[in-house]
């Protein structure tokens, strides 16, 4: 991960990842403070905030330890992040089948995902019957191109509007009119590929896309990228999550032997961990902006997590330090980001969609299936998935609002992940907001591993690529075995018949590979789409 990413030409119509002036610095000539102000002191004044850059070398730091502290006026409702007045990512594309409806949780709301073909759209609905309360996720899109709810048959149009009541009489009063039959609509998009929904069901916010819309990331839009989908469900939160994508300092330890990274020039141990400098710029309510050594990372709330080699705009690129803008991009002209979008689901549980825009080495995401670089991206996502899932557990027993006073932060290599607790506990109170539908102090319980690691449901089942991957291999191994005893038969019926020994070795050989092969393929499949366990010690 090294290099530089032109910035792409934007059309004028969207937004540029930011529709407000979020990250517009209030000081002409900013000026950086350490780490330790960042983390442990008294939080800088409001003109301050916005330039915060982390700068400090010294081995040697002092801490107190202390819980981080409120901004000054955080407690105004202009300074809170409304959860509800967002756009959030519910699925890619590639990844939604029009023939069937699909049943989401975002937010703690229950969506049912469906394909409208009168009016060619996605459209996402409360997935509640308004009949019996069955969801309407296990139903059916009907020949006229209806959701139909299967416990009683009730029909609803894409505005939510019931068309049959089966049960109610032709000549009775038209109780599918009614307005307790309808089904609440949520405001939605495709952008980037990726289908969006507004979490407020409210009539006021029918026409919200005029005034507000998802983020936009030039590079998705740009054909010159390949930019492969994908997603998974996560069995830990939202917030641990980020903040785990935000650390780039993990990654040649929780995941060493599974990702290429830069060698230092002092190897102080067989992982290659080395200081890294991160220069936080920008802090607001809408996210915040940093300059890290191999390019930019931009957190646009509440589910943007971009590192490219490039920022988002020259405005971006102005407000870095000289020293720091002058560096050589090790990629030379090669343009590459890391994009994640993470999606708060409930309590312990969230949702991640990732791609990897760049524009080099685009001809093999045309030639080699999608589902072969899911094994790997997988298996990296597994790799410190047991790890986080305990320390959500940890943070929540001393308080998430706690964090910085729980956990030892002496390097400036945490620098985003501090930043983006800083963001949570300033604007938020140190948690997602869900509107009373949960008990923030209860997680759901561990499940046994080969649950906690299970890819079948968590990824497979949700992505359309490995779903008929995972279809044709088992088809294939079921061949395989026919196959072998298929062999096995000629062989027994071939001993009344005159045939060379040559011939007989043939039928054997090829019935012991056949054989061999399904159990390899077997033991394939299950570690591909099922169940891969990962022991740090053993690697």
């Amino acid at each position: 991960m090294e290099a530089a990413l032109a910035t792409c030409t934007l059309p004028p119509s969207p937004r540029i990842l930011k529709p407000k002036p979020r990250f517009r610095c209030s000081l002409s000539n900013p000026k950086p403070i350490s780490l330790n102000s960042l983390i442990f002191k008294s939080p800088p004044s409001k003109s301050n905030l916005f330039t915060t850059a982390v700068t400090s070398s010294s081995p040697t730091v002092t801490t107190t330890n202390s819980p981080p502290e409120s901004e000054p006026g955080s407690d105004s409702s202009s300074e809170k992040f409304d959860w509800y007045a967002n756009w959030y990512p519910v699925m890619p594309l590639c990844d939604l089948d029009k023939k069937v409806p699909h049943g989401k949780k975002i937010m703690g709301i229950d969506v049912v995902v469906w394909w409208d073909r009168n009016e060619s759209q996605w459209k996402v609905m409360d997935d509640t019957c308004p009949h019996r309360l069955a969801p309407l996720s296990d139903g059916r899109i009907d020949q006229w191109g209806r959701l139909q709810c299967v416990y009683h048959g009730w029909c609803f149009n894409g505005s939510g509007d019931c068309k049959l009541i089966p049960q109610a009489p032709p000549d009775g009063p038209p109780v599918h009119t009614f307005k307790q039959a309808c089904v609440a609509v949520y405001p939605s998009v495709v952008q980037h590929e990726i289908l969006w929904f507004w979490p407020n069901s409210d009539p006021k916010y029918k026409d919200v896309l005029e005034t507000n819309k998802p983020p936009y990331i030039p590079e998705l839009e740009d054909p010159s990228f390949t930019k492969l989908m994908a997603n998974r469900d996560i069995p830990y939160g939202y917030d641990v999550l980020l903040e785990n994508l935000m650390d780039p300092a993990h990654v040649p330890y929780a995941h060493y032997g599974l990702m290429r990274i830069g060698k230092p020039k002092e190897k102080v141990d067989r992982e290659g961990g080395k200081p890294l400098e991160i220069t936080v710029r920008r802090l607001d309510k809408e996210g915040f902006f940093a300059r890290q050594e191999w390019g930019y990372a931009n957190f646009i709330a509440p589910c943007v997590y971009r590192s490219s080699t490039e920022p988002l705009s020259e405005q971006d690129r102005d407000s870095v330090t000289p020293s720091a803008a002058s560096e050589k991009a090790p990629l030379g002209k090669r343009k590459l980001s890391l994009i994640f979008i993470c999606i708060p689901v409930s309590p312990g549980r969230s949702r991640l969609i990732w791609t990897f825009p760049r524009d080099f080495g685009v001809t093999i995401d045309k030639i080699v299936p999608r589902w072969m670089f899911h094994i790997g991206q997988n298996t990296i996502l597994d790799s410190d998935l047991h790890l986080l899932h305990v320390e959500e557990r940890k943070i929540l027993e001393r308080g998430p609002e706690n964090w910085q006073k729980a956990c030892f932060i002496p390097t400036k290599s945490d620098a985003l992940v501090v930043t983006f607790r800083r963001w949570l506990n300033k604007y938020s109170g140190a948690k997602v907001d869900w509107k009373g539908k949960f008990d923030p102090s209860l997680l759901p319980p561990t499940p046994p591993r080969e649950q906690l690691f299970d890819r079948y449901r968590s990824h497979v089942e949700n992505c359309s690529s490995c779903k008929k991957a995972h279809k044709f291999l088992n088809a294939f191994e079921v061949i395989l075995q026919i196959a072998s005893v298929a062999l096995i038969g000629v062989m027994a019926v071939t001993k009344q018949i005159a045939i060379s020994n040559v011939a007989r070795s043939v039928l054997v050989v090829a019935a012991v590979l056949s054989f061999a092969a399904s159990k390899w393929l077997s033991h394939f499949i299950y570690k591909t789409f099922h169940y891969h366990d990962y022991n740090h010690a053993l690697v």
